[in-house]
């Protein structure tokens, strides 16, 4: 029998019609373009960015004039709520903002395609069905059809082995924990009879009452394949192997976009499953969470503390960050709906992502805009001096780094303060002061990229003239030459320019890289090369280890104080019987360890 969708139903899809439009639109637009106009592509993108913000605020108007919360479409298969709303203006925003960083991007890599706007329309088109899905095959749906653009988007470098390595590694592992999620599915559509979260949810409480001593053993391993096909997605540990090598092989335009709204449709998708559909089950994956959060949080911040790759160290963050976030869906899912500790939990699930859309957002701009001056920004080498080079980049760079690291009175700490608060309320203290703790590896580790932007010399104080720029010439064919073409992934990231130097020169620290160069059958390079030999990488290796020995000792400043501020916080607590002055008592001693860190890393720096 004929289903007929009325007025309702195309309106609550319009948002996602007009997306999918202006995608199609654009691949055929850029059959006509000539290659000087590529910045049209992009145009045509933030117009259909701005199509759909208007439909999702005439669906928000809609639903206001009506007075309901929301409203179900298509045979109850998607319901547009203020959940739904919230996180379609988070991918728009995200996908906006990443289209902004990715035009000139594109042109200095030479791989500006209309396909690429395409492909991120397409992919915030099924993050809306993620966000919007009630029925796991609309979910599904979605799921794929963003996973399937982000797998292209990773390797859309052609002629560079790292993203194409970091495509391959993502499509496998994507795949394969795509079809664990499928078959954890198909077990609660056999258990339950339905695809909708509301009908799971009902299957699985008349489940739970016909066997009120036990849970079935079926509905346990459909919880834990779910699971693991949503931790991945969310690289939480240990099924975060694909996300630090599609993070670095990725364009950096890219790896900001997937960072954060491939991010967030993945915590959306995972809040409706088990806030919807799986709410009977929390008293089993409430241990579970717990246990990954952990594992997360301490696996994630100590990968980080031994990174030298900008965008791996940040990789890394963002699985920590997936640690703190599933603390709060801890506390939530621990206490029933109406308690303080759902709703502190769940703000600040939703604070955190809109935060950490624009604070990781920023930092990888900041990255990328270093790609205009012929700096491939990749290693925390790359950014060395940077505040003597680009003082605007740097000082962004770091109001980004203390937000995310969760330094008041910046936007990053709001998050971290209601998930503690929601964890305090449920009464999981011991979680709460891990939290606290690991936040301090992350502040470290952050502080390592404030240290290298403005207490290491610079490389090149004087950024280089335009004359300058436009006689590159031949230097810049042999410059993108070793980077991307015949020399092995090994050596290209040591290659960047010379200090006070005109850019078609390489300063190549690998006294081996001019003899490869000329194996590979290009000949000799078309400008001058300088070879800093082996006897400079054993300098600059001593040189580490003194920096690595003056900072190691600034890991025990912070927590000291922390935990001071703390013990101190809950002897008021217990005392006056308050939670405020718990949380003041922590926030007092995060300020003076942070302040105690900075005065003994300057300290250590005039030694």
């Amino acid at each position: 029998m004929a289903q007929n969708f009325g007025r309702v139903d195309y309106l609550m899809a319009l948002p996602v019609i007009l997306l999918t439009l202006f995608a199609l639109g654009i691949l055929l637009l850029d059959l006509m373009l000539p290659s000087q106009w590529k910045k049209i592509n992009a145009v045509t993108a933030l117009m259909g960015i701005l199509f759909s913000a208007a439909g999702v605020m005439k669906i928000q108007v809609a639903l206001n004039a009506a007075g309901v919360p929301g409203e179900s479409a298509f045979l109850n298969s998607m319901v547009v709520d203020r959940f739904t709303i919230y996180f379609w203006y988070l991918f728009l925003a995200g996908a906006a903002l990443s289209i902004l960083m990715s035009v000139r991007y594109l042109e200095i890599e030479h791989e500006n395609h209309g396909e690429f706007y395409a492909l991120l329309l397409f992919s915030v088109v099924g993050m809306m069905c993620m966000a919007a899905g009630f029925d796991v095959v609309l979910i599904f749906i979605g799921l794929e059809l963003m996973a399937i653009s982000t797998y292209v988007l990773v390797g859309f470098l052609r002629t560079d082995h790292r993203s194409n390595e970091a495509a391959l590694k993502y499509l496998l592992l994507g795949a394969f924990s795509s079809g664990i999620f499928a078959y954890g599915l198909s077990l609660f559509y056999g258990l339950t009879g339905s695809t909708s979260l509301l009908g799971i949810r009902s299957g699985l409480v008349r489940l739970a009452a016909t066997h009120p001593n036990h849970i079935d053993p079926i509905a346990v391993i459909a919880l834990l394949t779910v699971s693991v096909g949503l931790l991945f997605k969310i690289a939480a540990i240990p099924f975060h192997q694909w996300l630090p090598d599609a993070y670095e092989g990725a364009p950096t335009s890219v790896t900001g976009f997937m960072s954060v709204a491939v991010k967030a449709a993945a915590w959306a998708m995972l809040l409706r499953i088990f806030l919807w559909g799986l709410y009977p089950l929390r008293t089993v994956y409430v241990p579970l969470l717990i246990f990954v959060s952990i594992l997360t949080m301490t696996g994630a911040n100590l990968a980080a503390l031994t990174q030298s790759n900008l965008k791996r160290l940040l990789a890394y963050s963002s699985i920590a960050h997936v640690g703190y976030m599933l603390l709060g869906l801890v506390a939530l899912a621990s206490v029933t709906y109406p308690a303080p500790a759902f709703f502190d939990g769940l703000k600040g699930i939703l604070l955190y992502l809109l935060v950490y859309t624009f604070m990781n957002l920023g930092a990888f701009g900041v990255i990328a805009s270093l790609r205009q001056r012929n700096v491939i920004g990749d290693e925390m080498d790359d950014i060395a001096g940077l505040y003597f080079r680009a003082p605007t980049e740097a000082v962004l760079m770091l109001i980004f780094l203390l937000s995310l690291a969760g330094i008041p009175p910046l936007a990053g700490f709001y998050g971290k303060y209601f998930i503690f608060l929601s964890l305090i309320e449920s009464g999981h203290y011991v979680l709460a002061s891990l939290a606290v703790l690991y936040a301090v590896f992350g502040l470290y580790y952050y502080m390592r990229i404030a240290n290298q932007m403005f207490m290491r010399e610079a490389l090149d104080k004087t950024p280089p003239s335009d004359q300058c720029r436009d006689a590159v010439g031949p230097g810049r064919f042999c410059f993108r030459y070793c980077l991307h073409r015949n020399l092995p992934r090994t050596i290209h990231p040591h290659c960047e320019l010379v200090a006070g130097h005109c850019p078609d020169r390489l300063s190549c620290r690998s006294g081996t890289l001019g003899r490869q160069f000329e194996e590979s059958g290009a000949g000799k390079c078309p400008v001058p090369v300088a070879m800093s030999g082996q006897e400079d990488n054993s300098k600059k290796e001593r040189s580490t280890w003194i920096q690595m020995a003056k900072y190691s000792q600034l890991a025990f400043v912070f927590p000291a104080a922390t935990v001071a501020g703390w013990l101190v916080g809950v002897a008021l607590d217990r005392w006056l019987h308050t939670t405020w002055l718990y949380i003041a008592g922590l926030i007092v001693g995060i300020i003076a360890g942070f302040v105690e860190l900075i005065r003994a890393a300057m300290s250590a720096e005039s030694k």
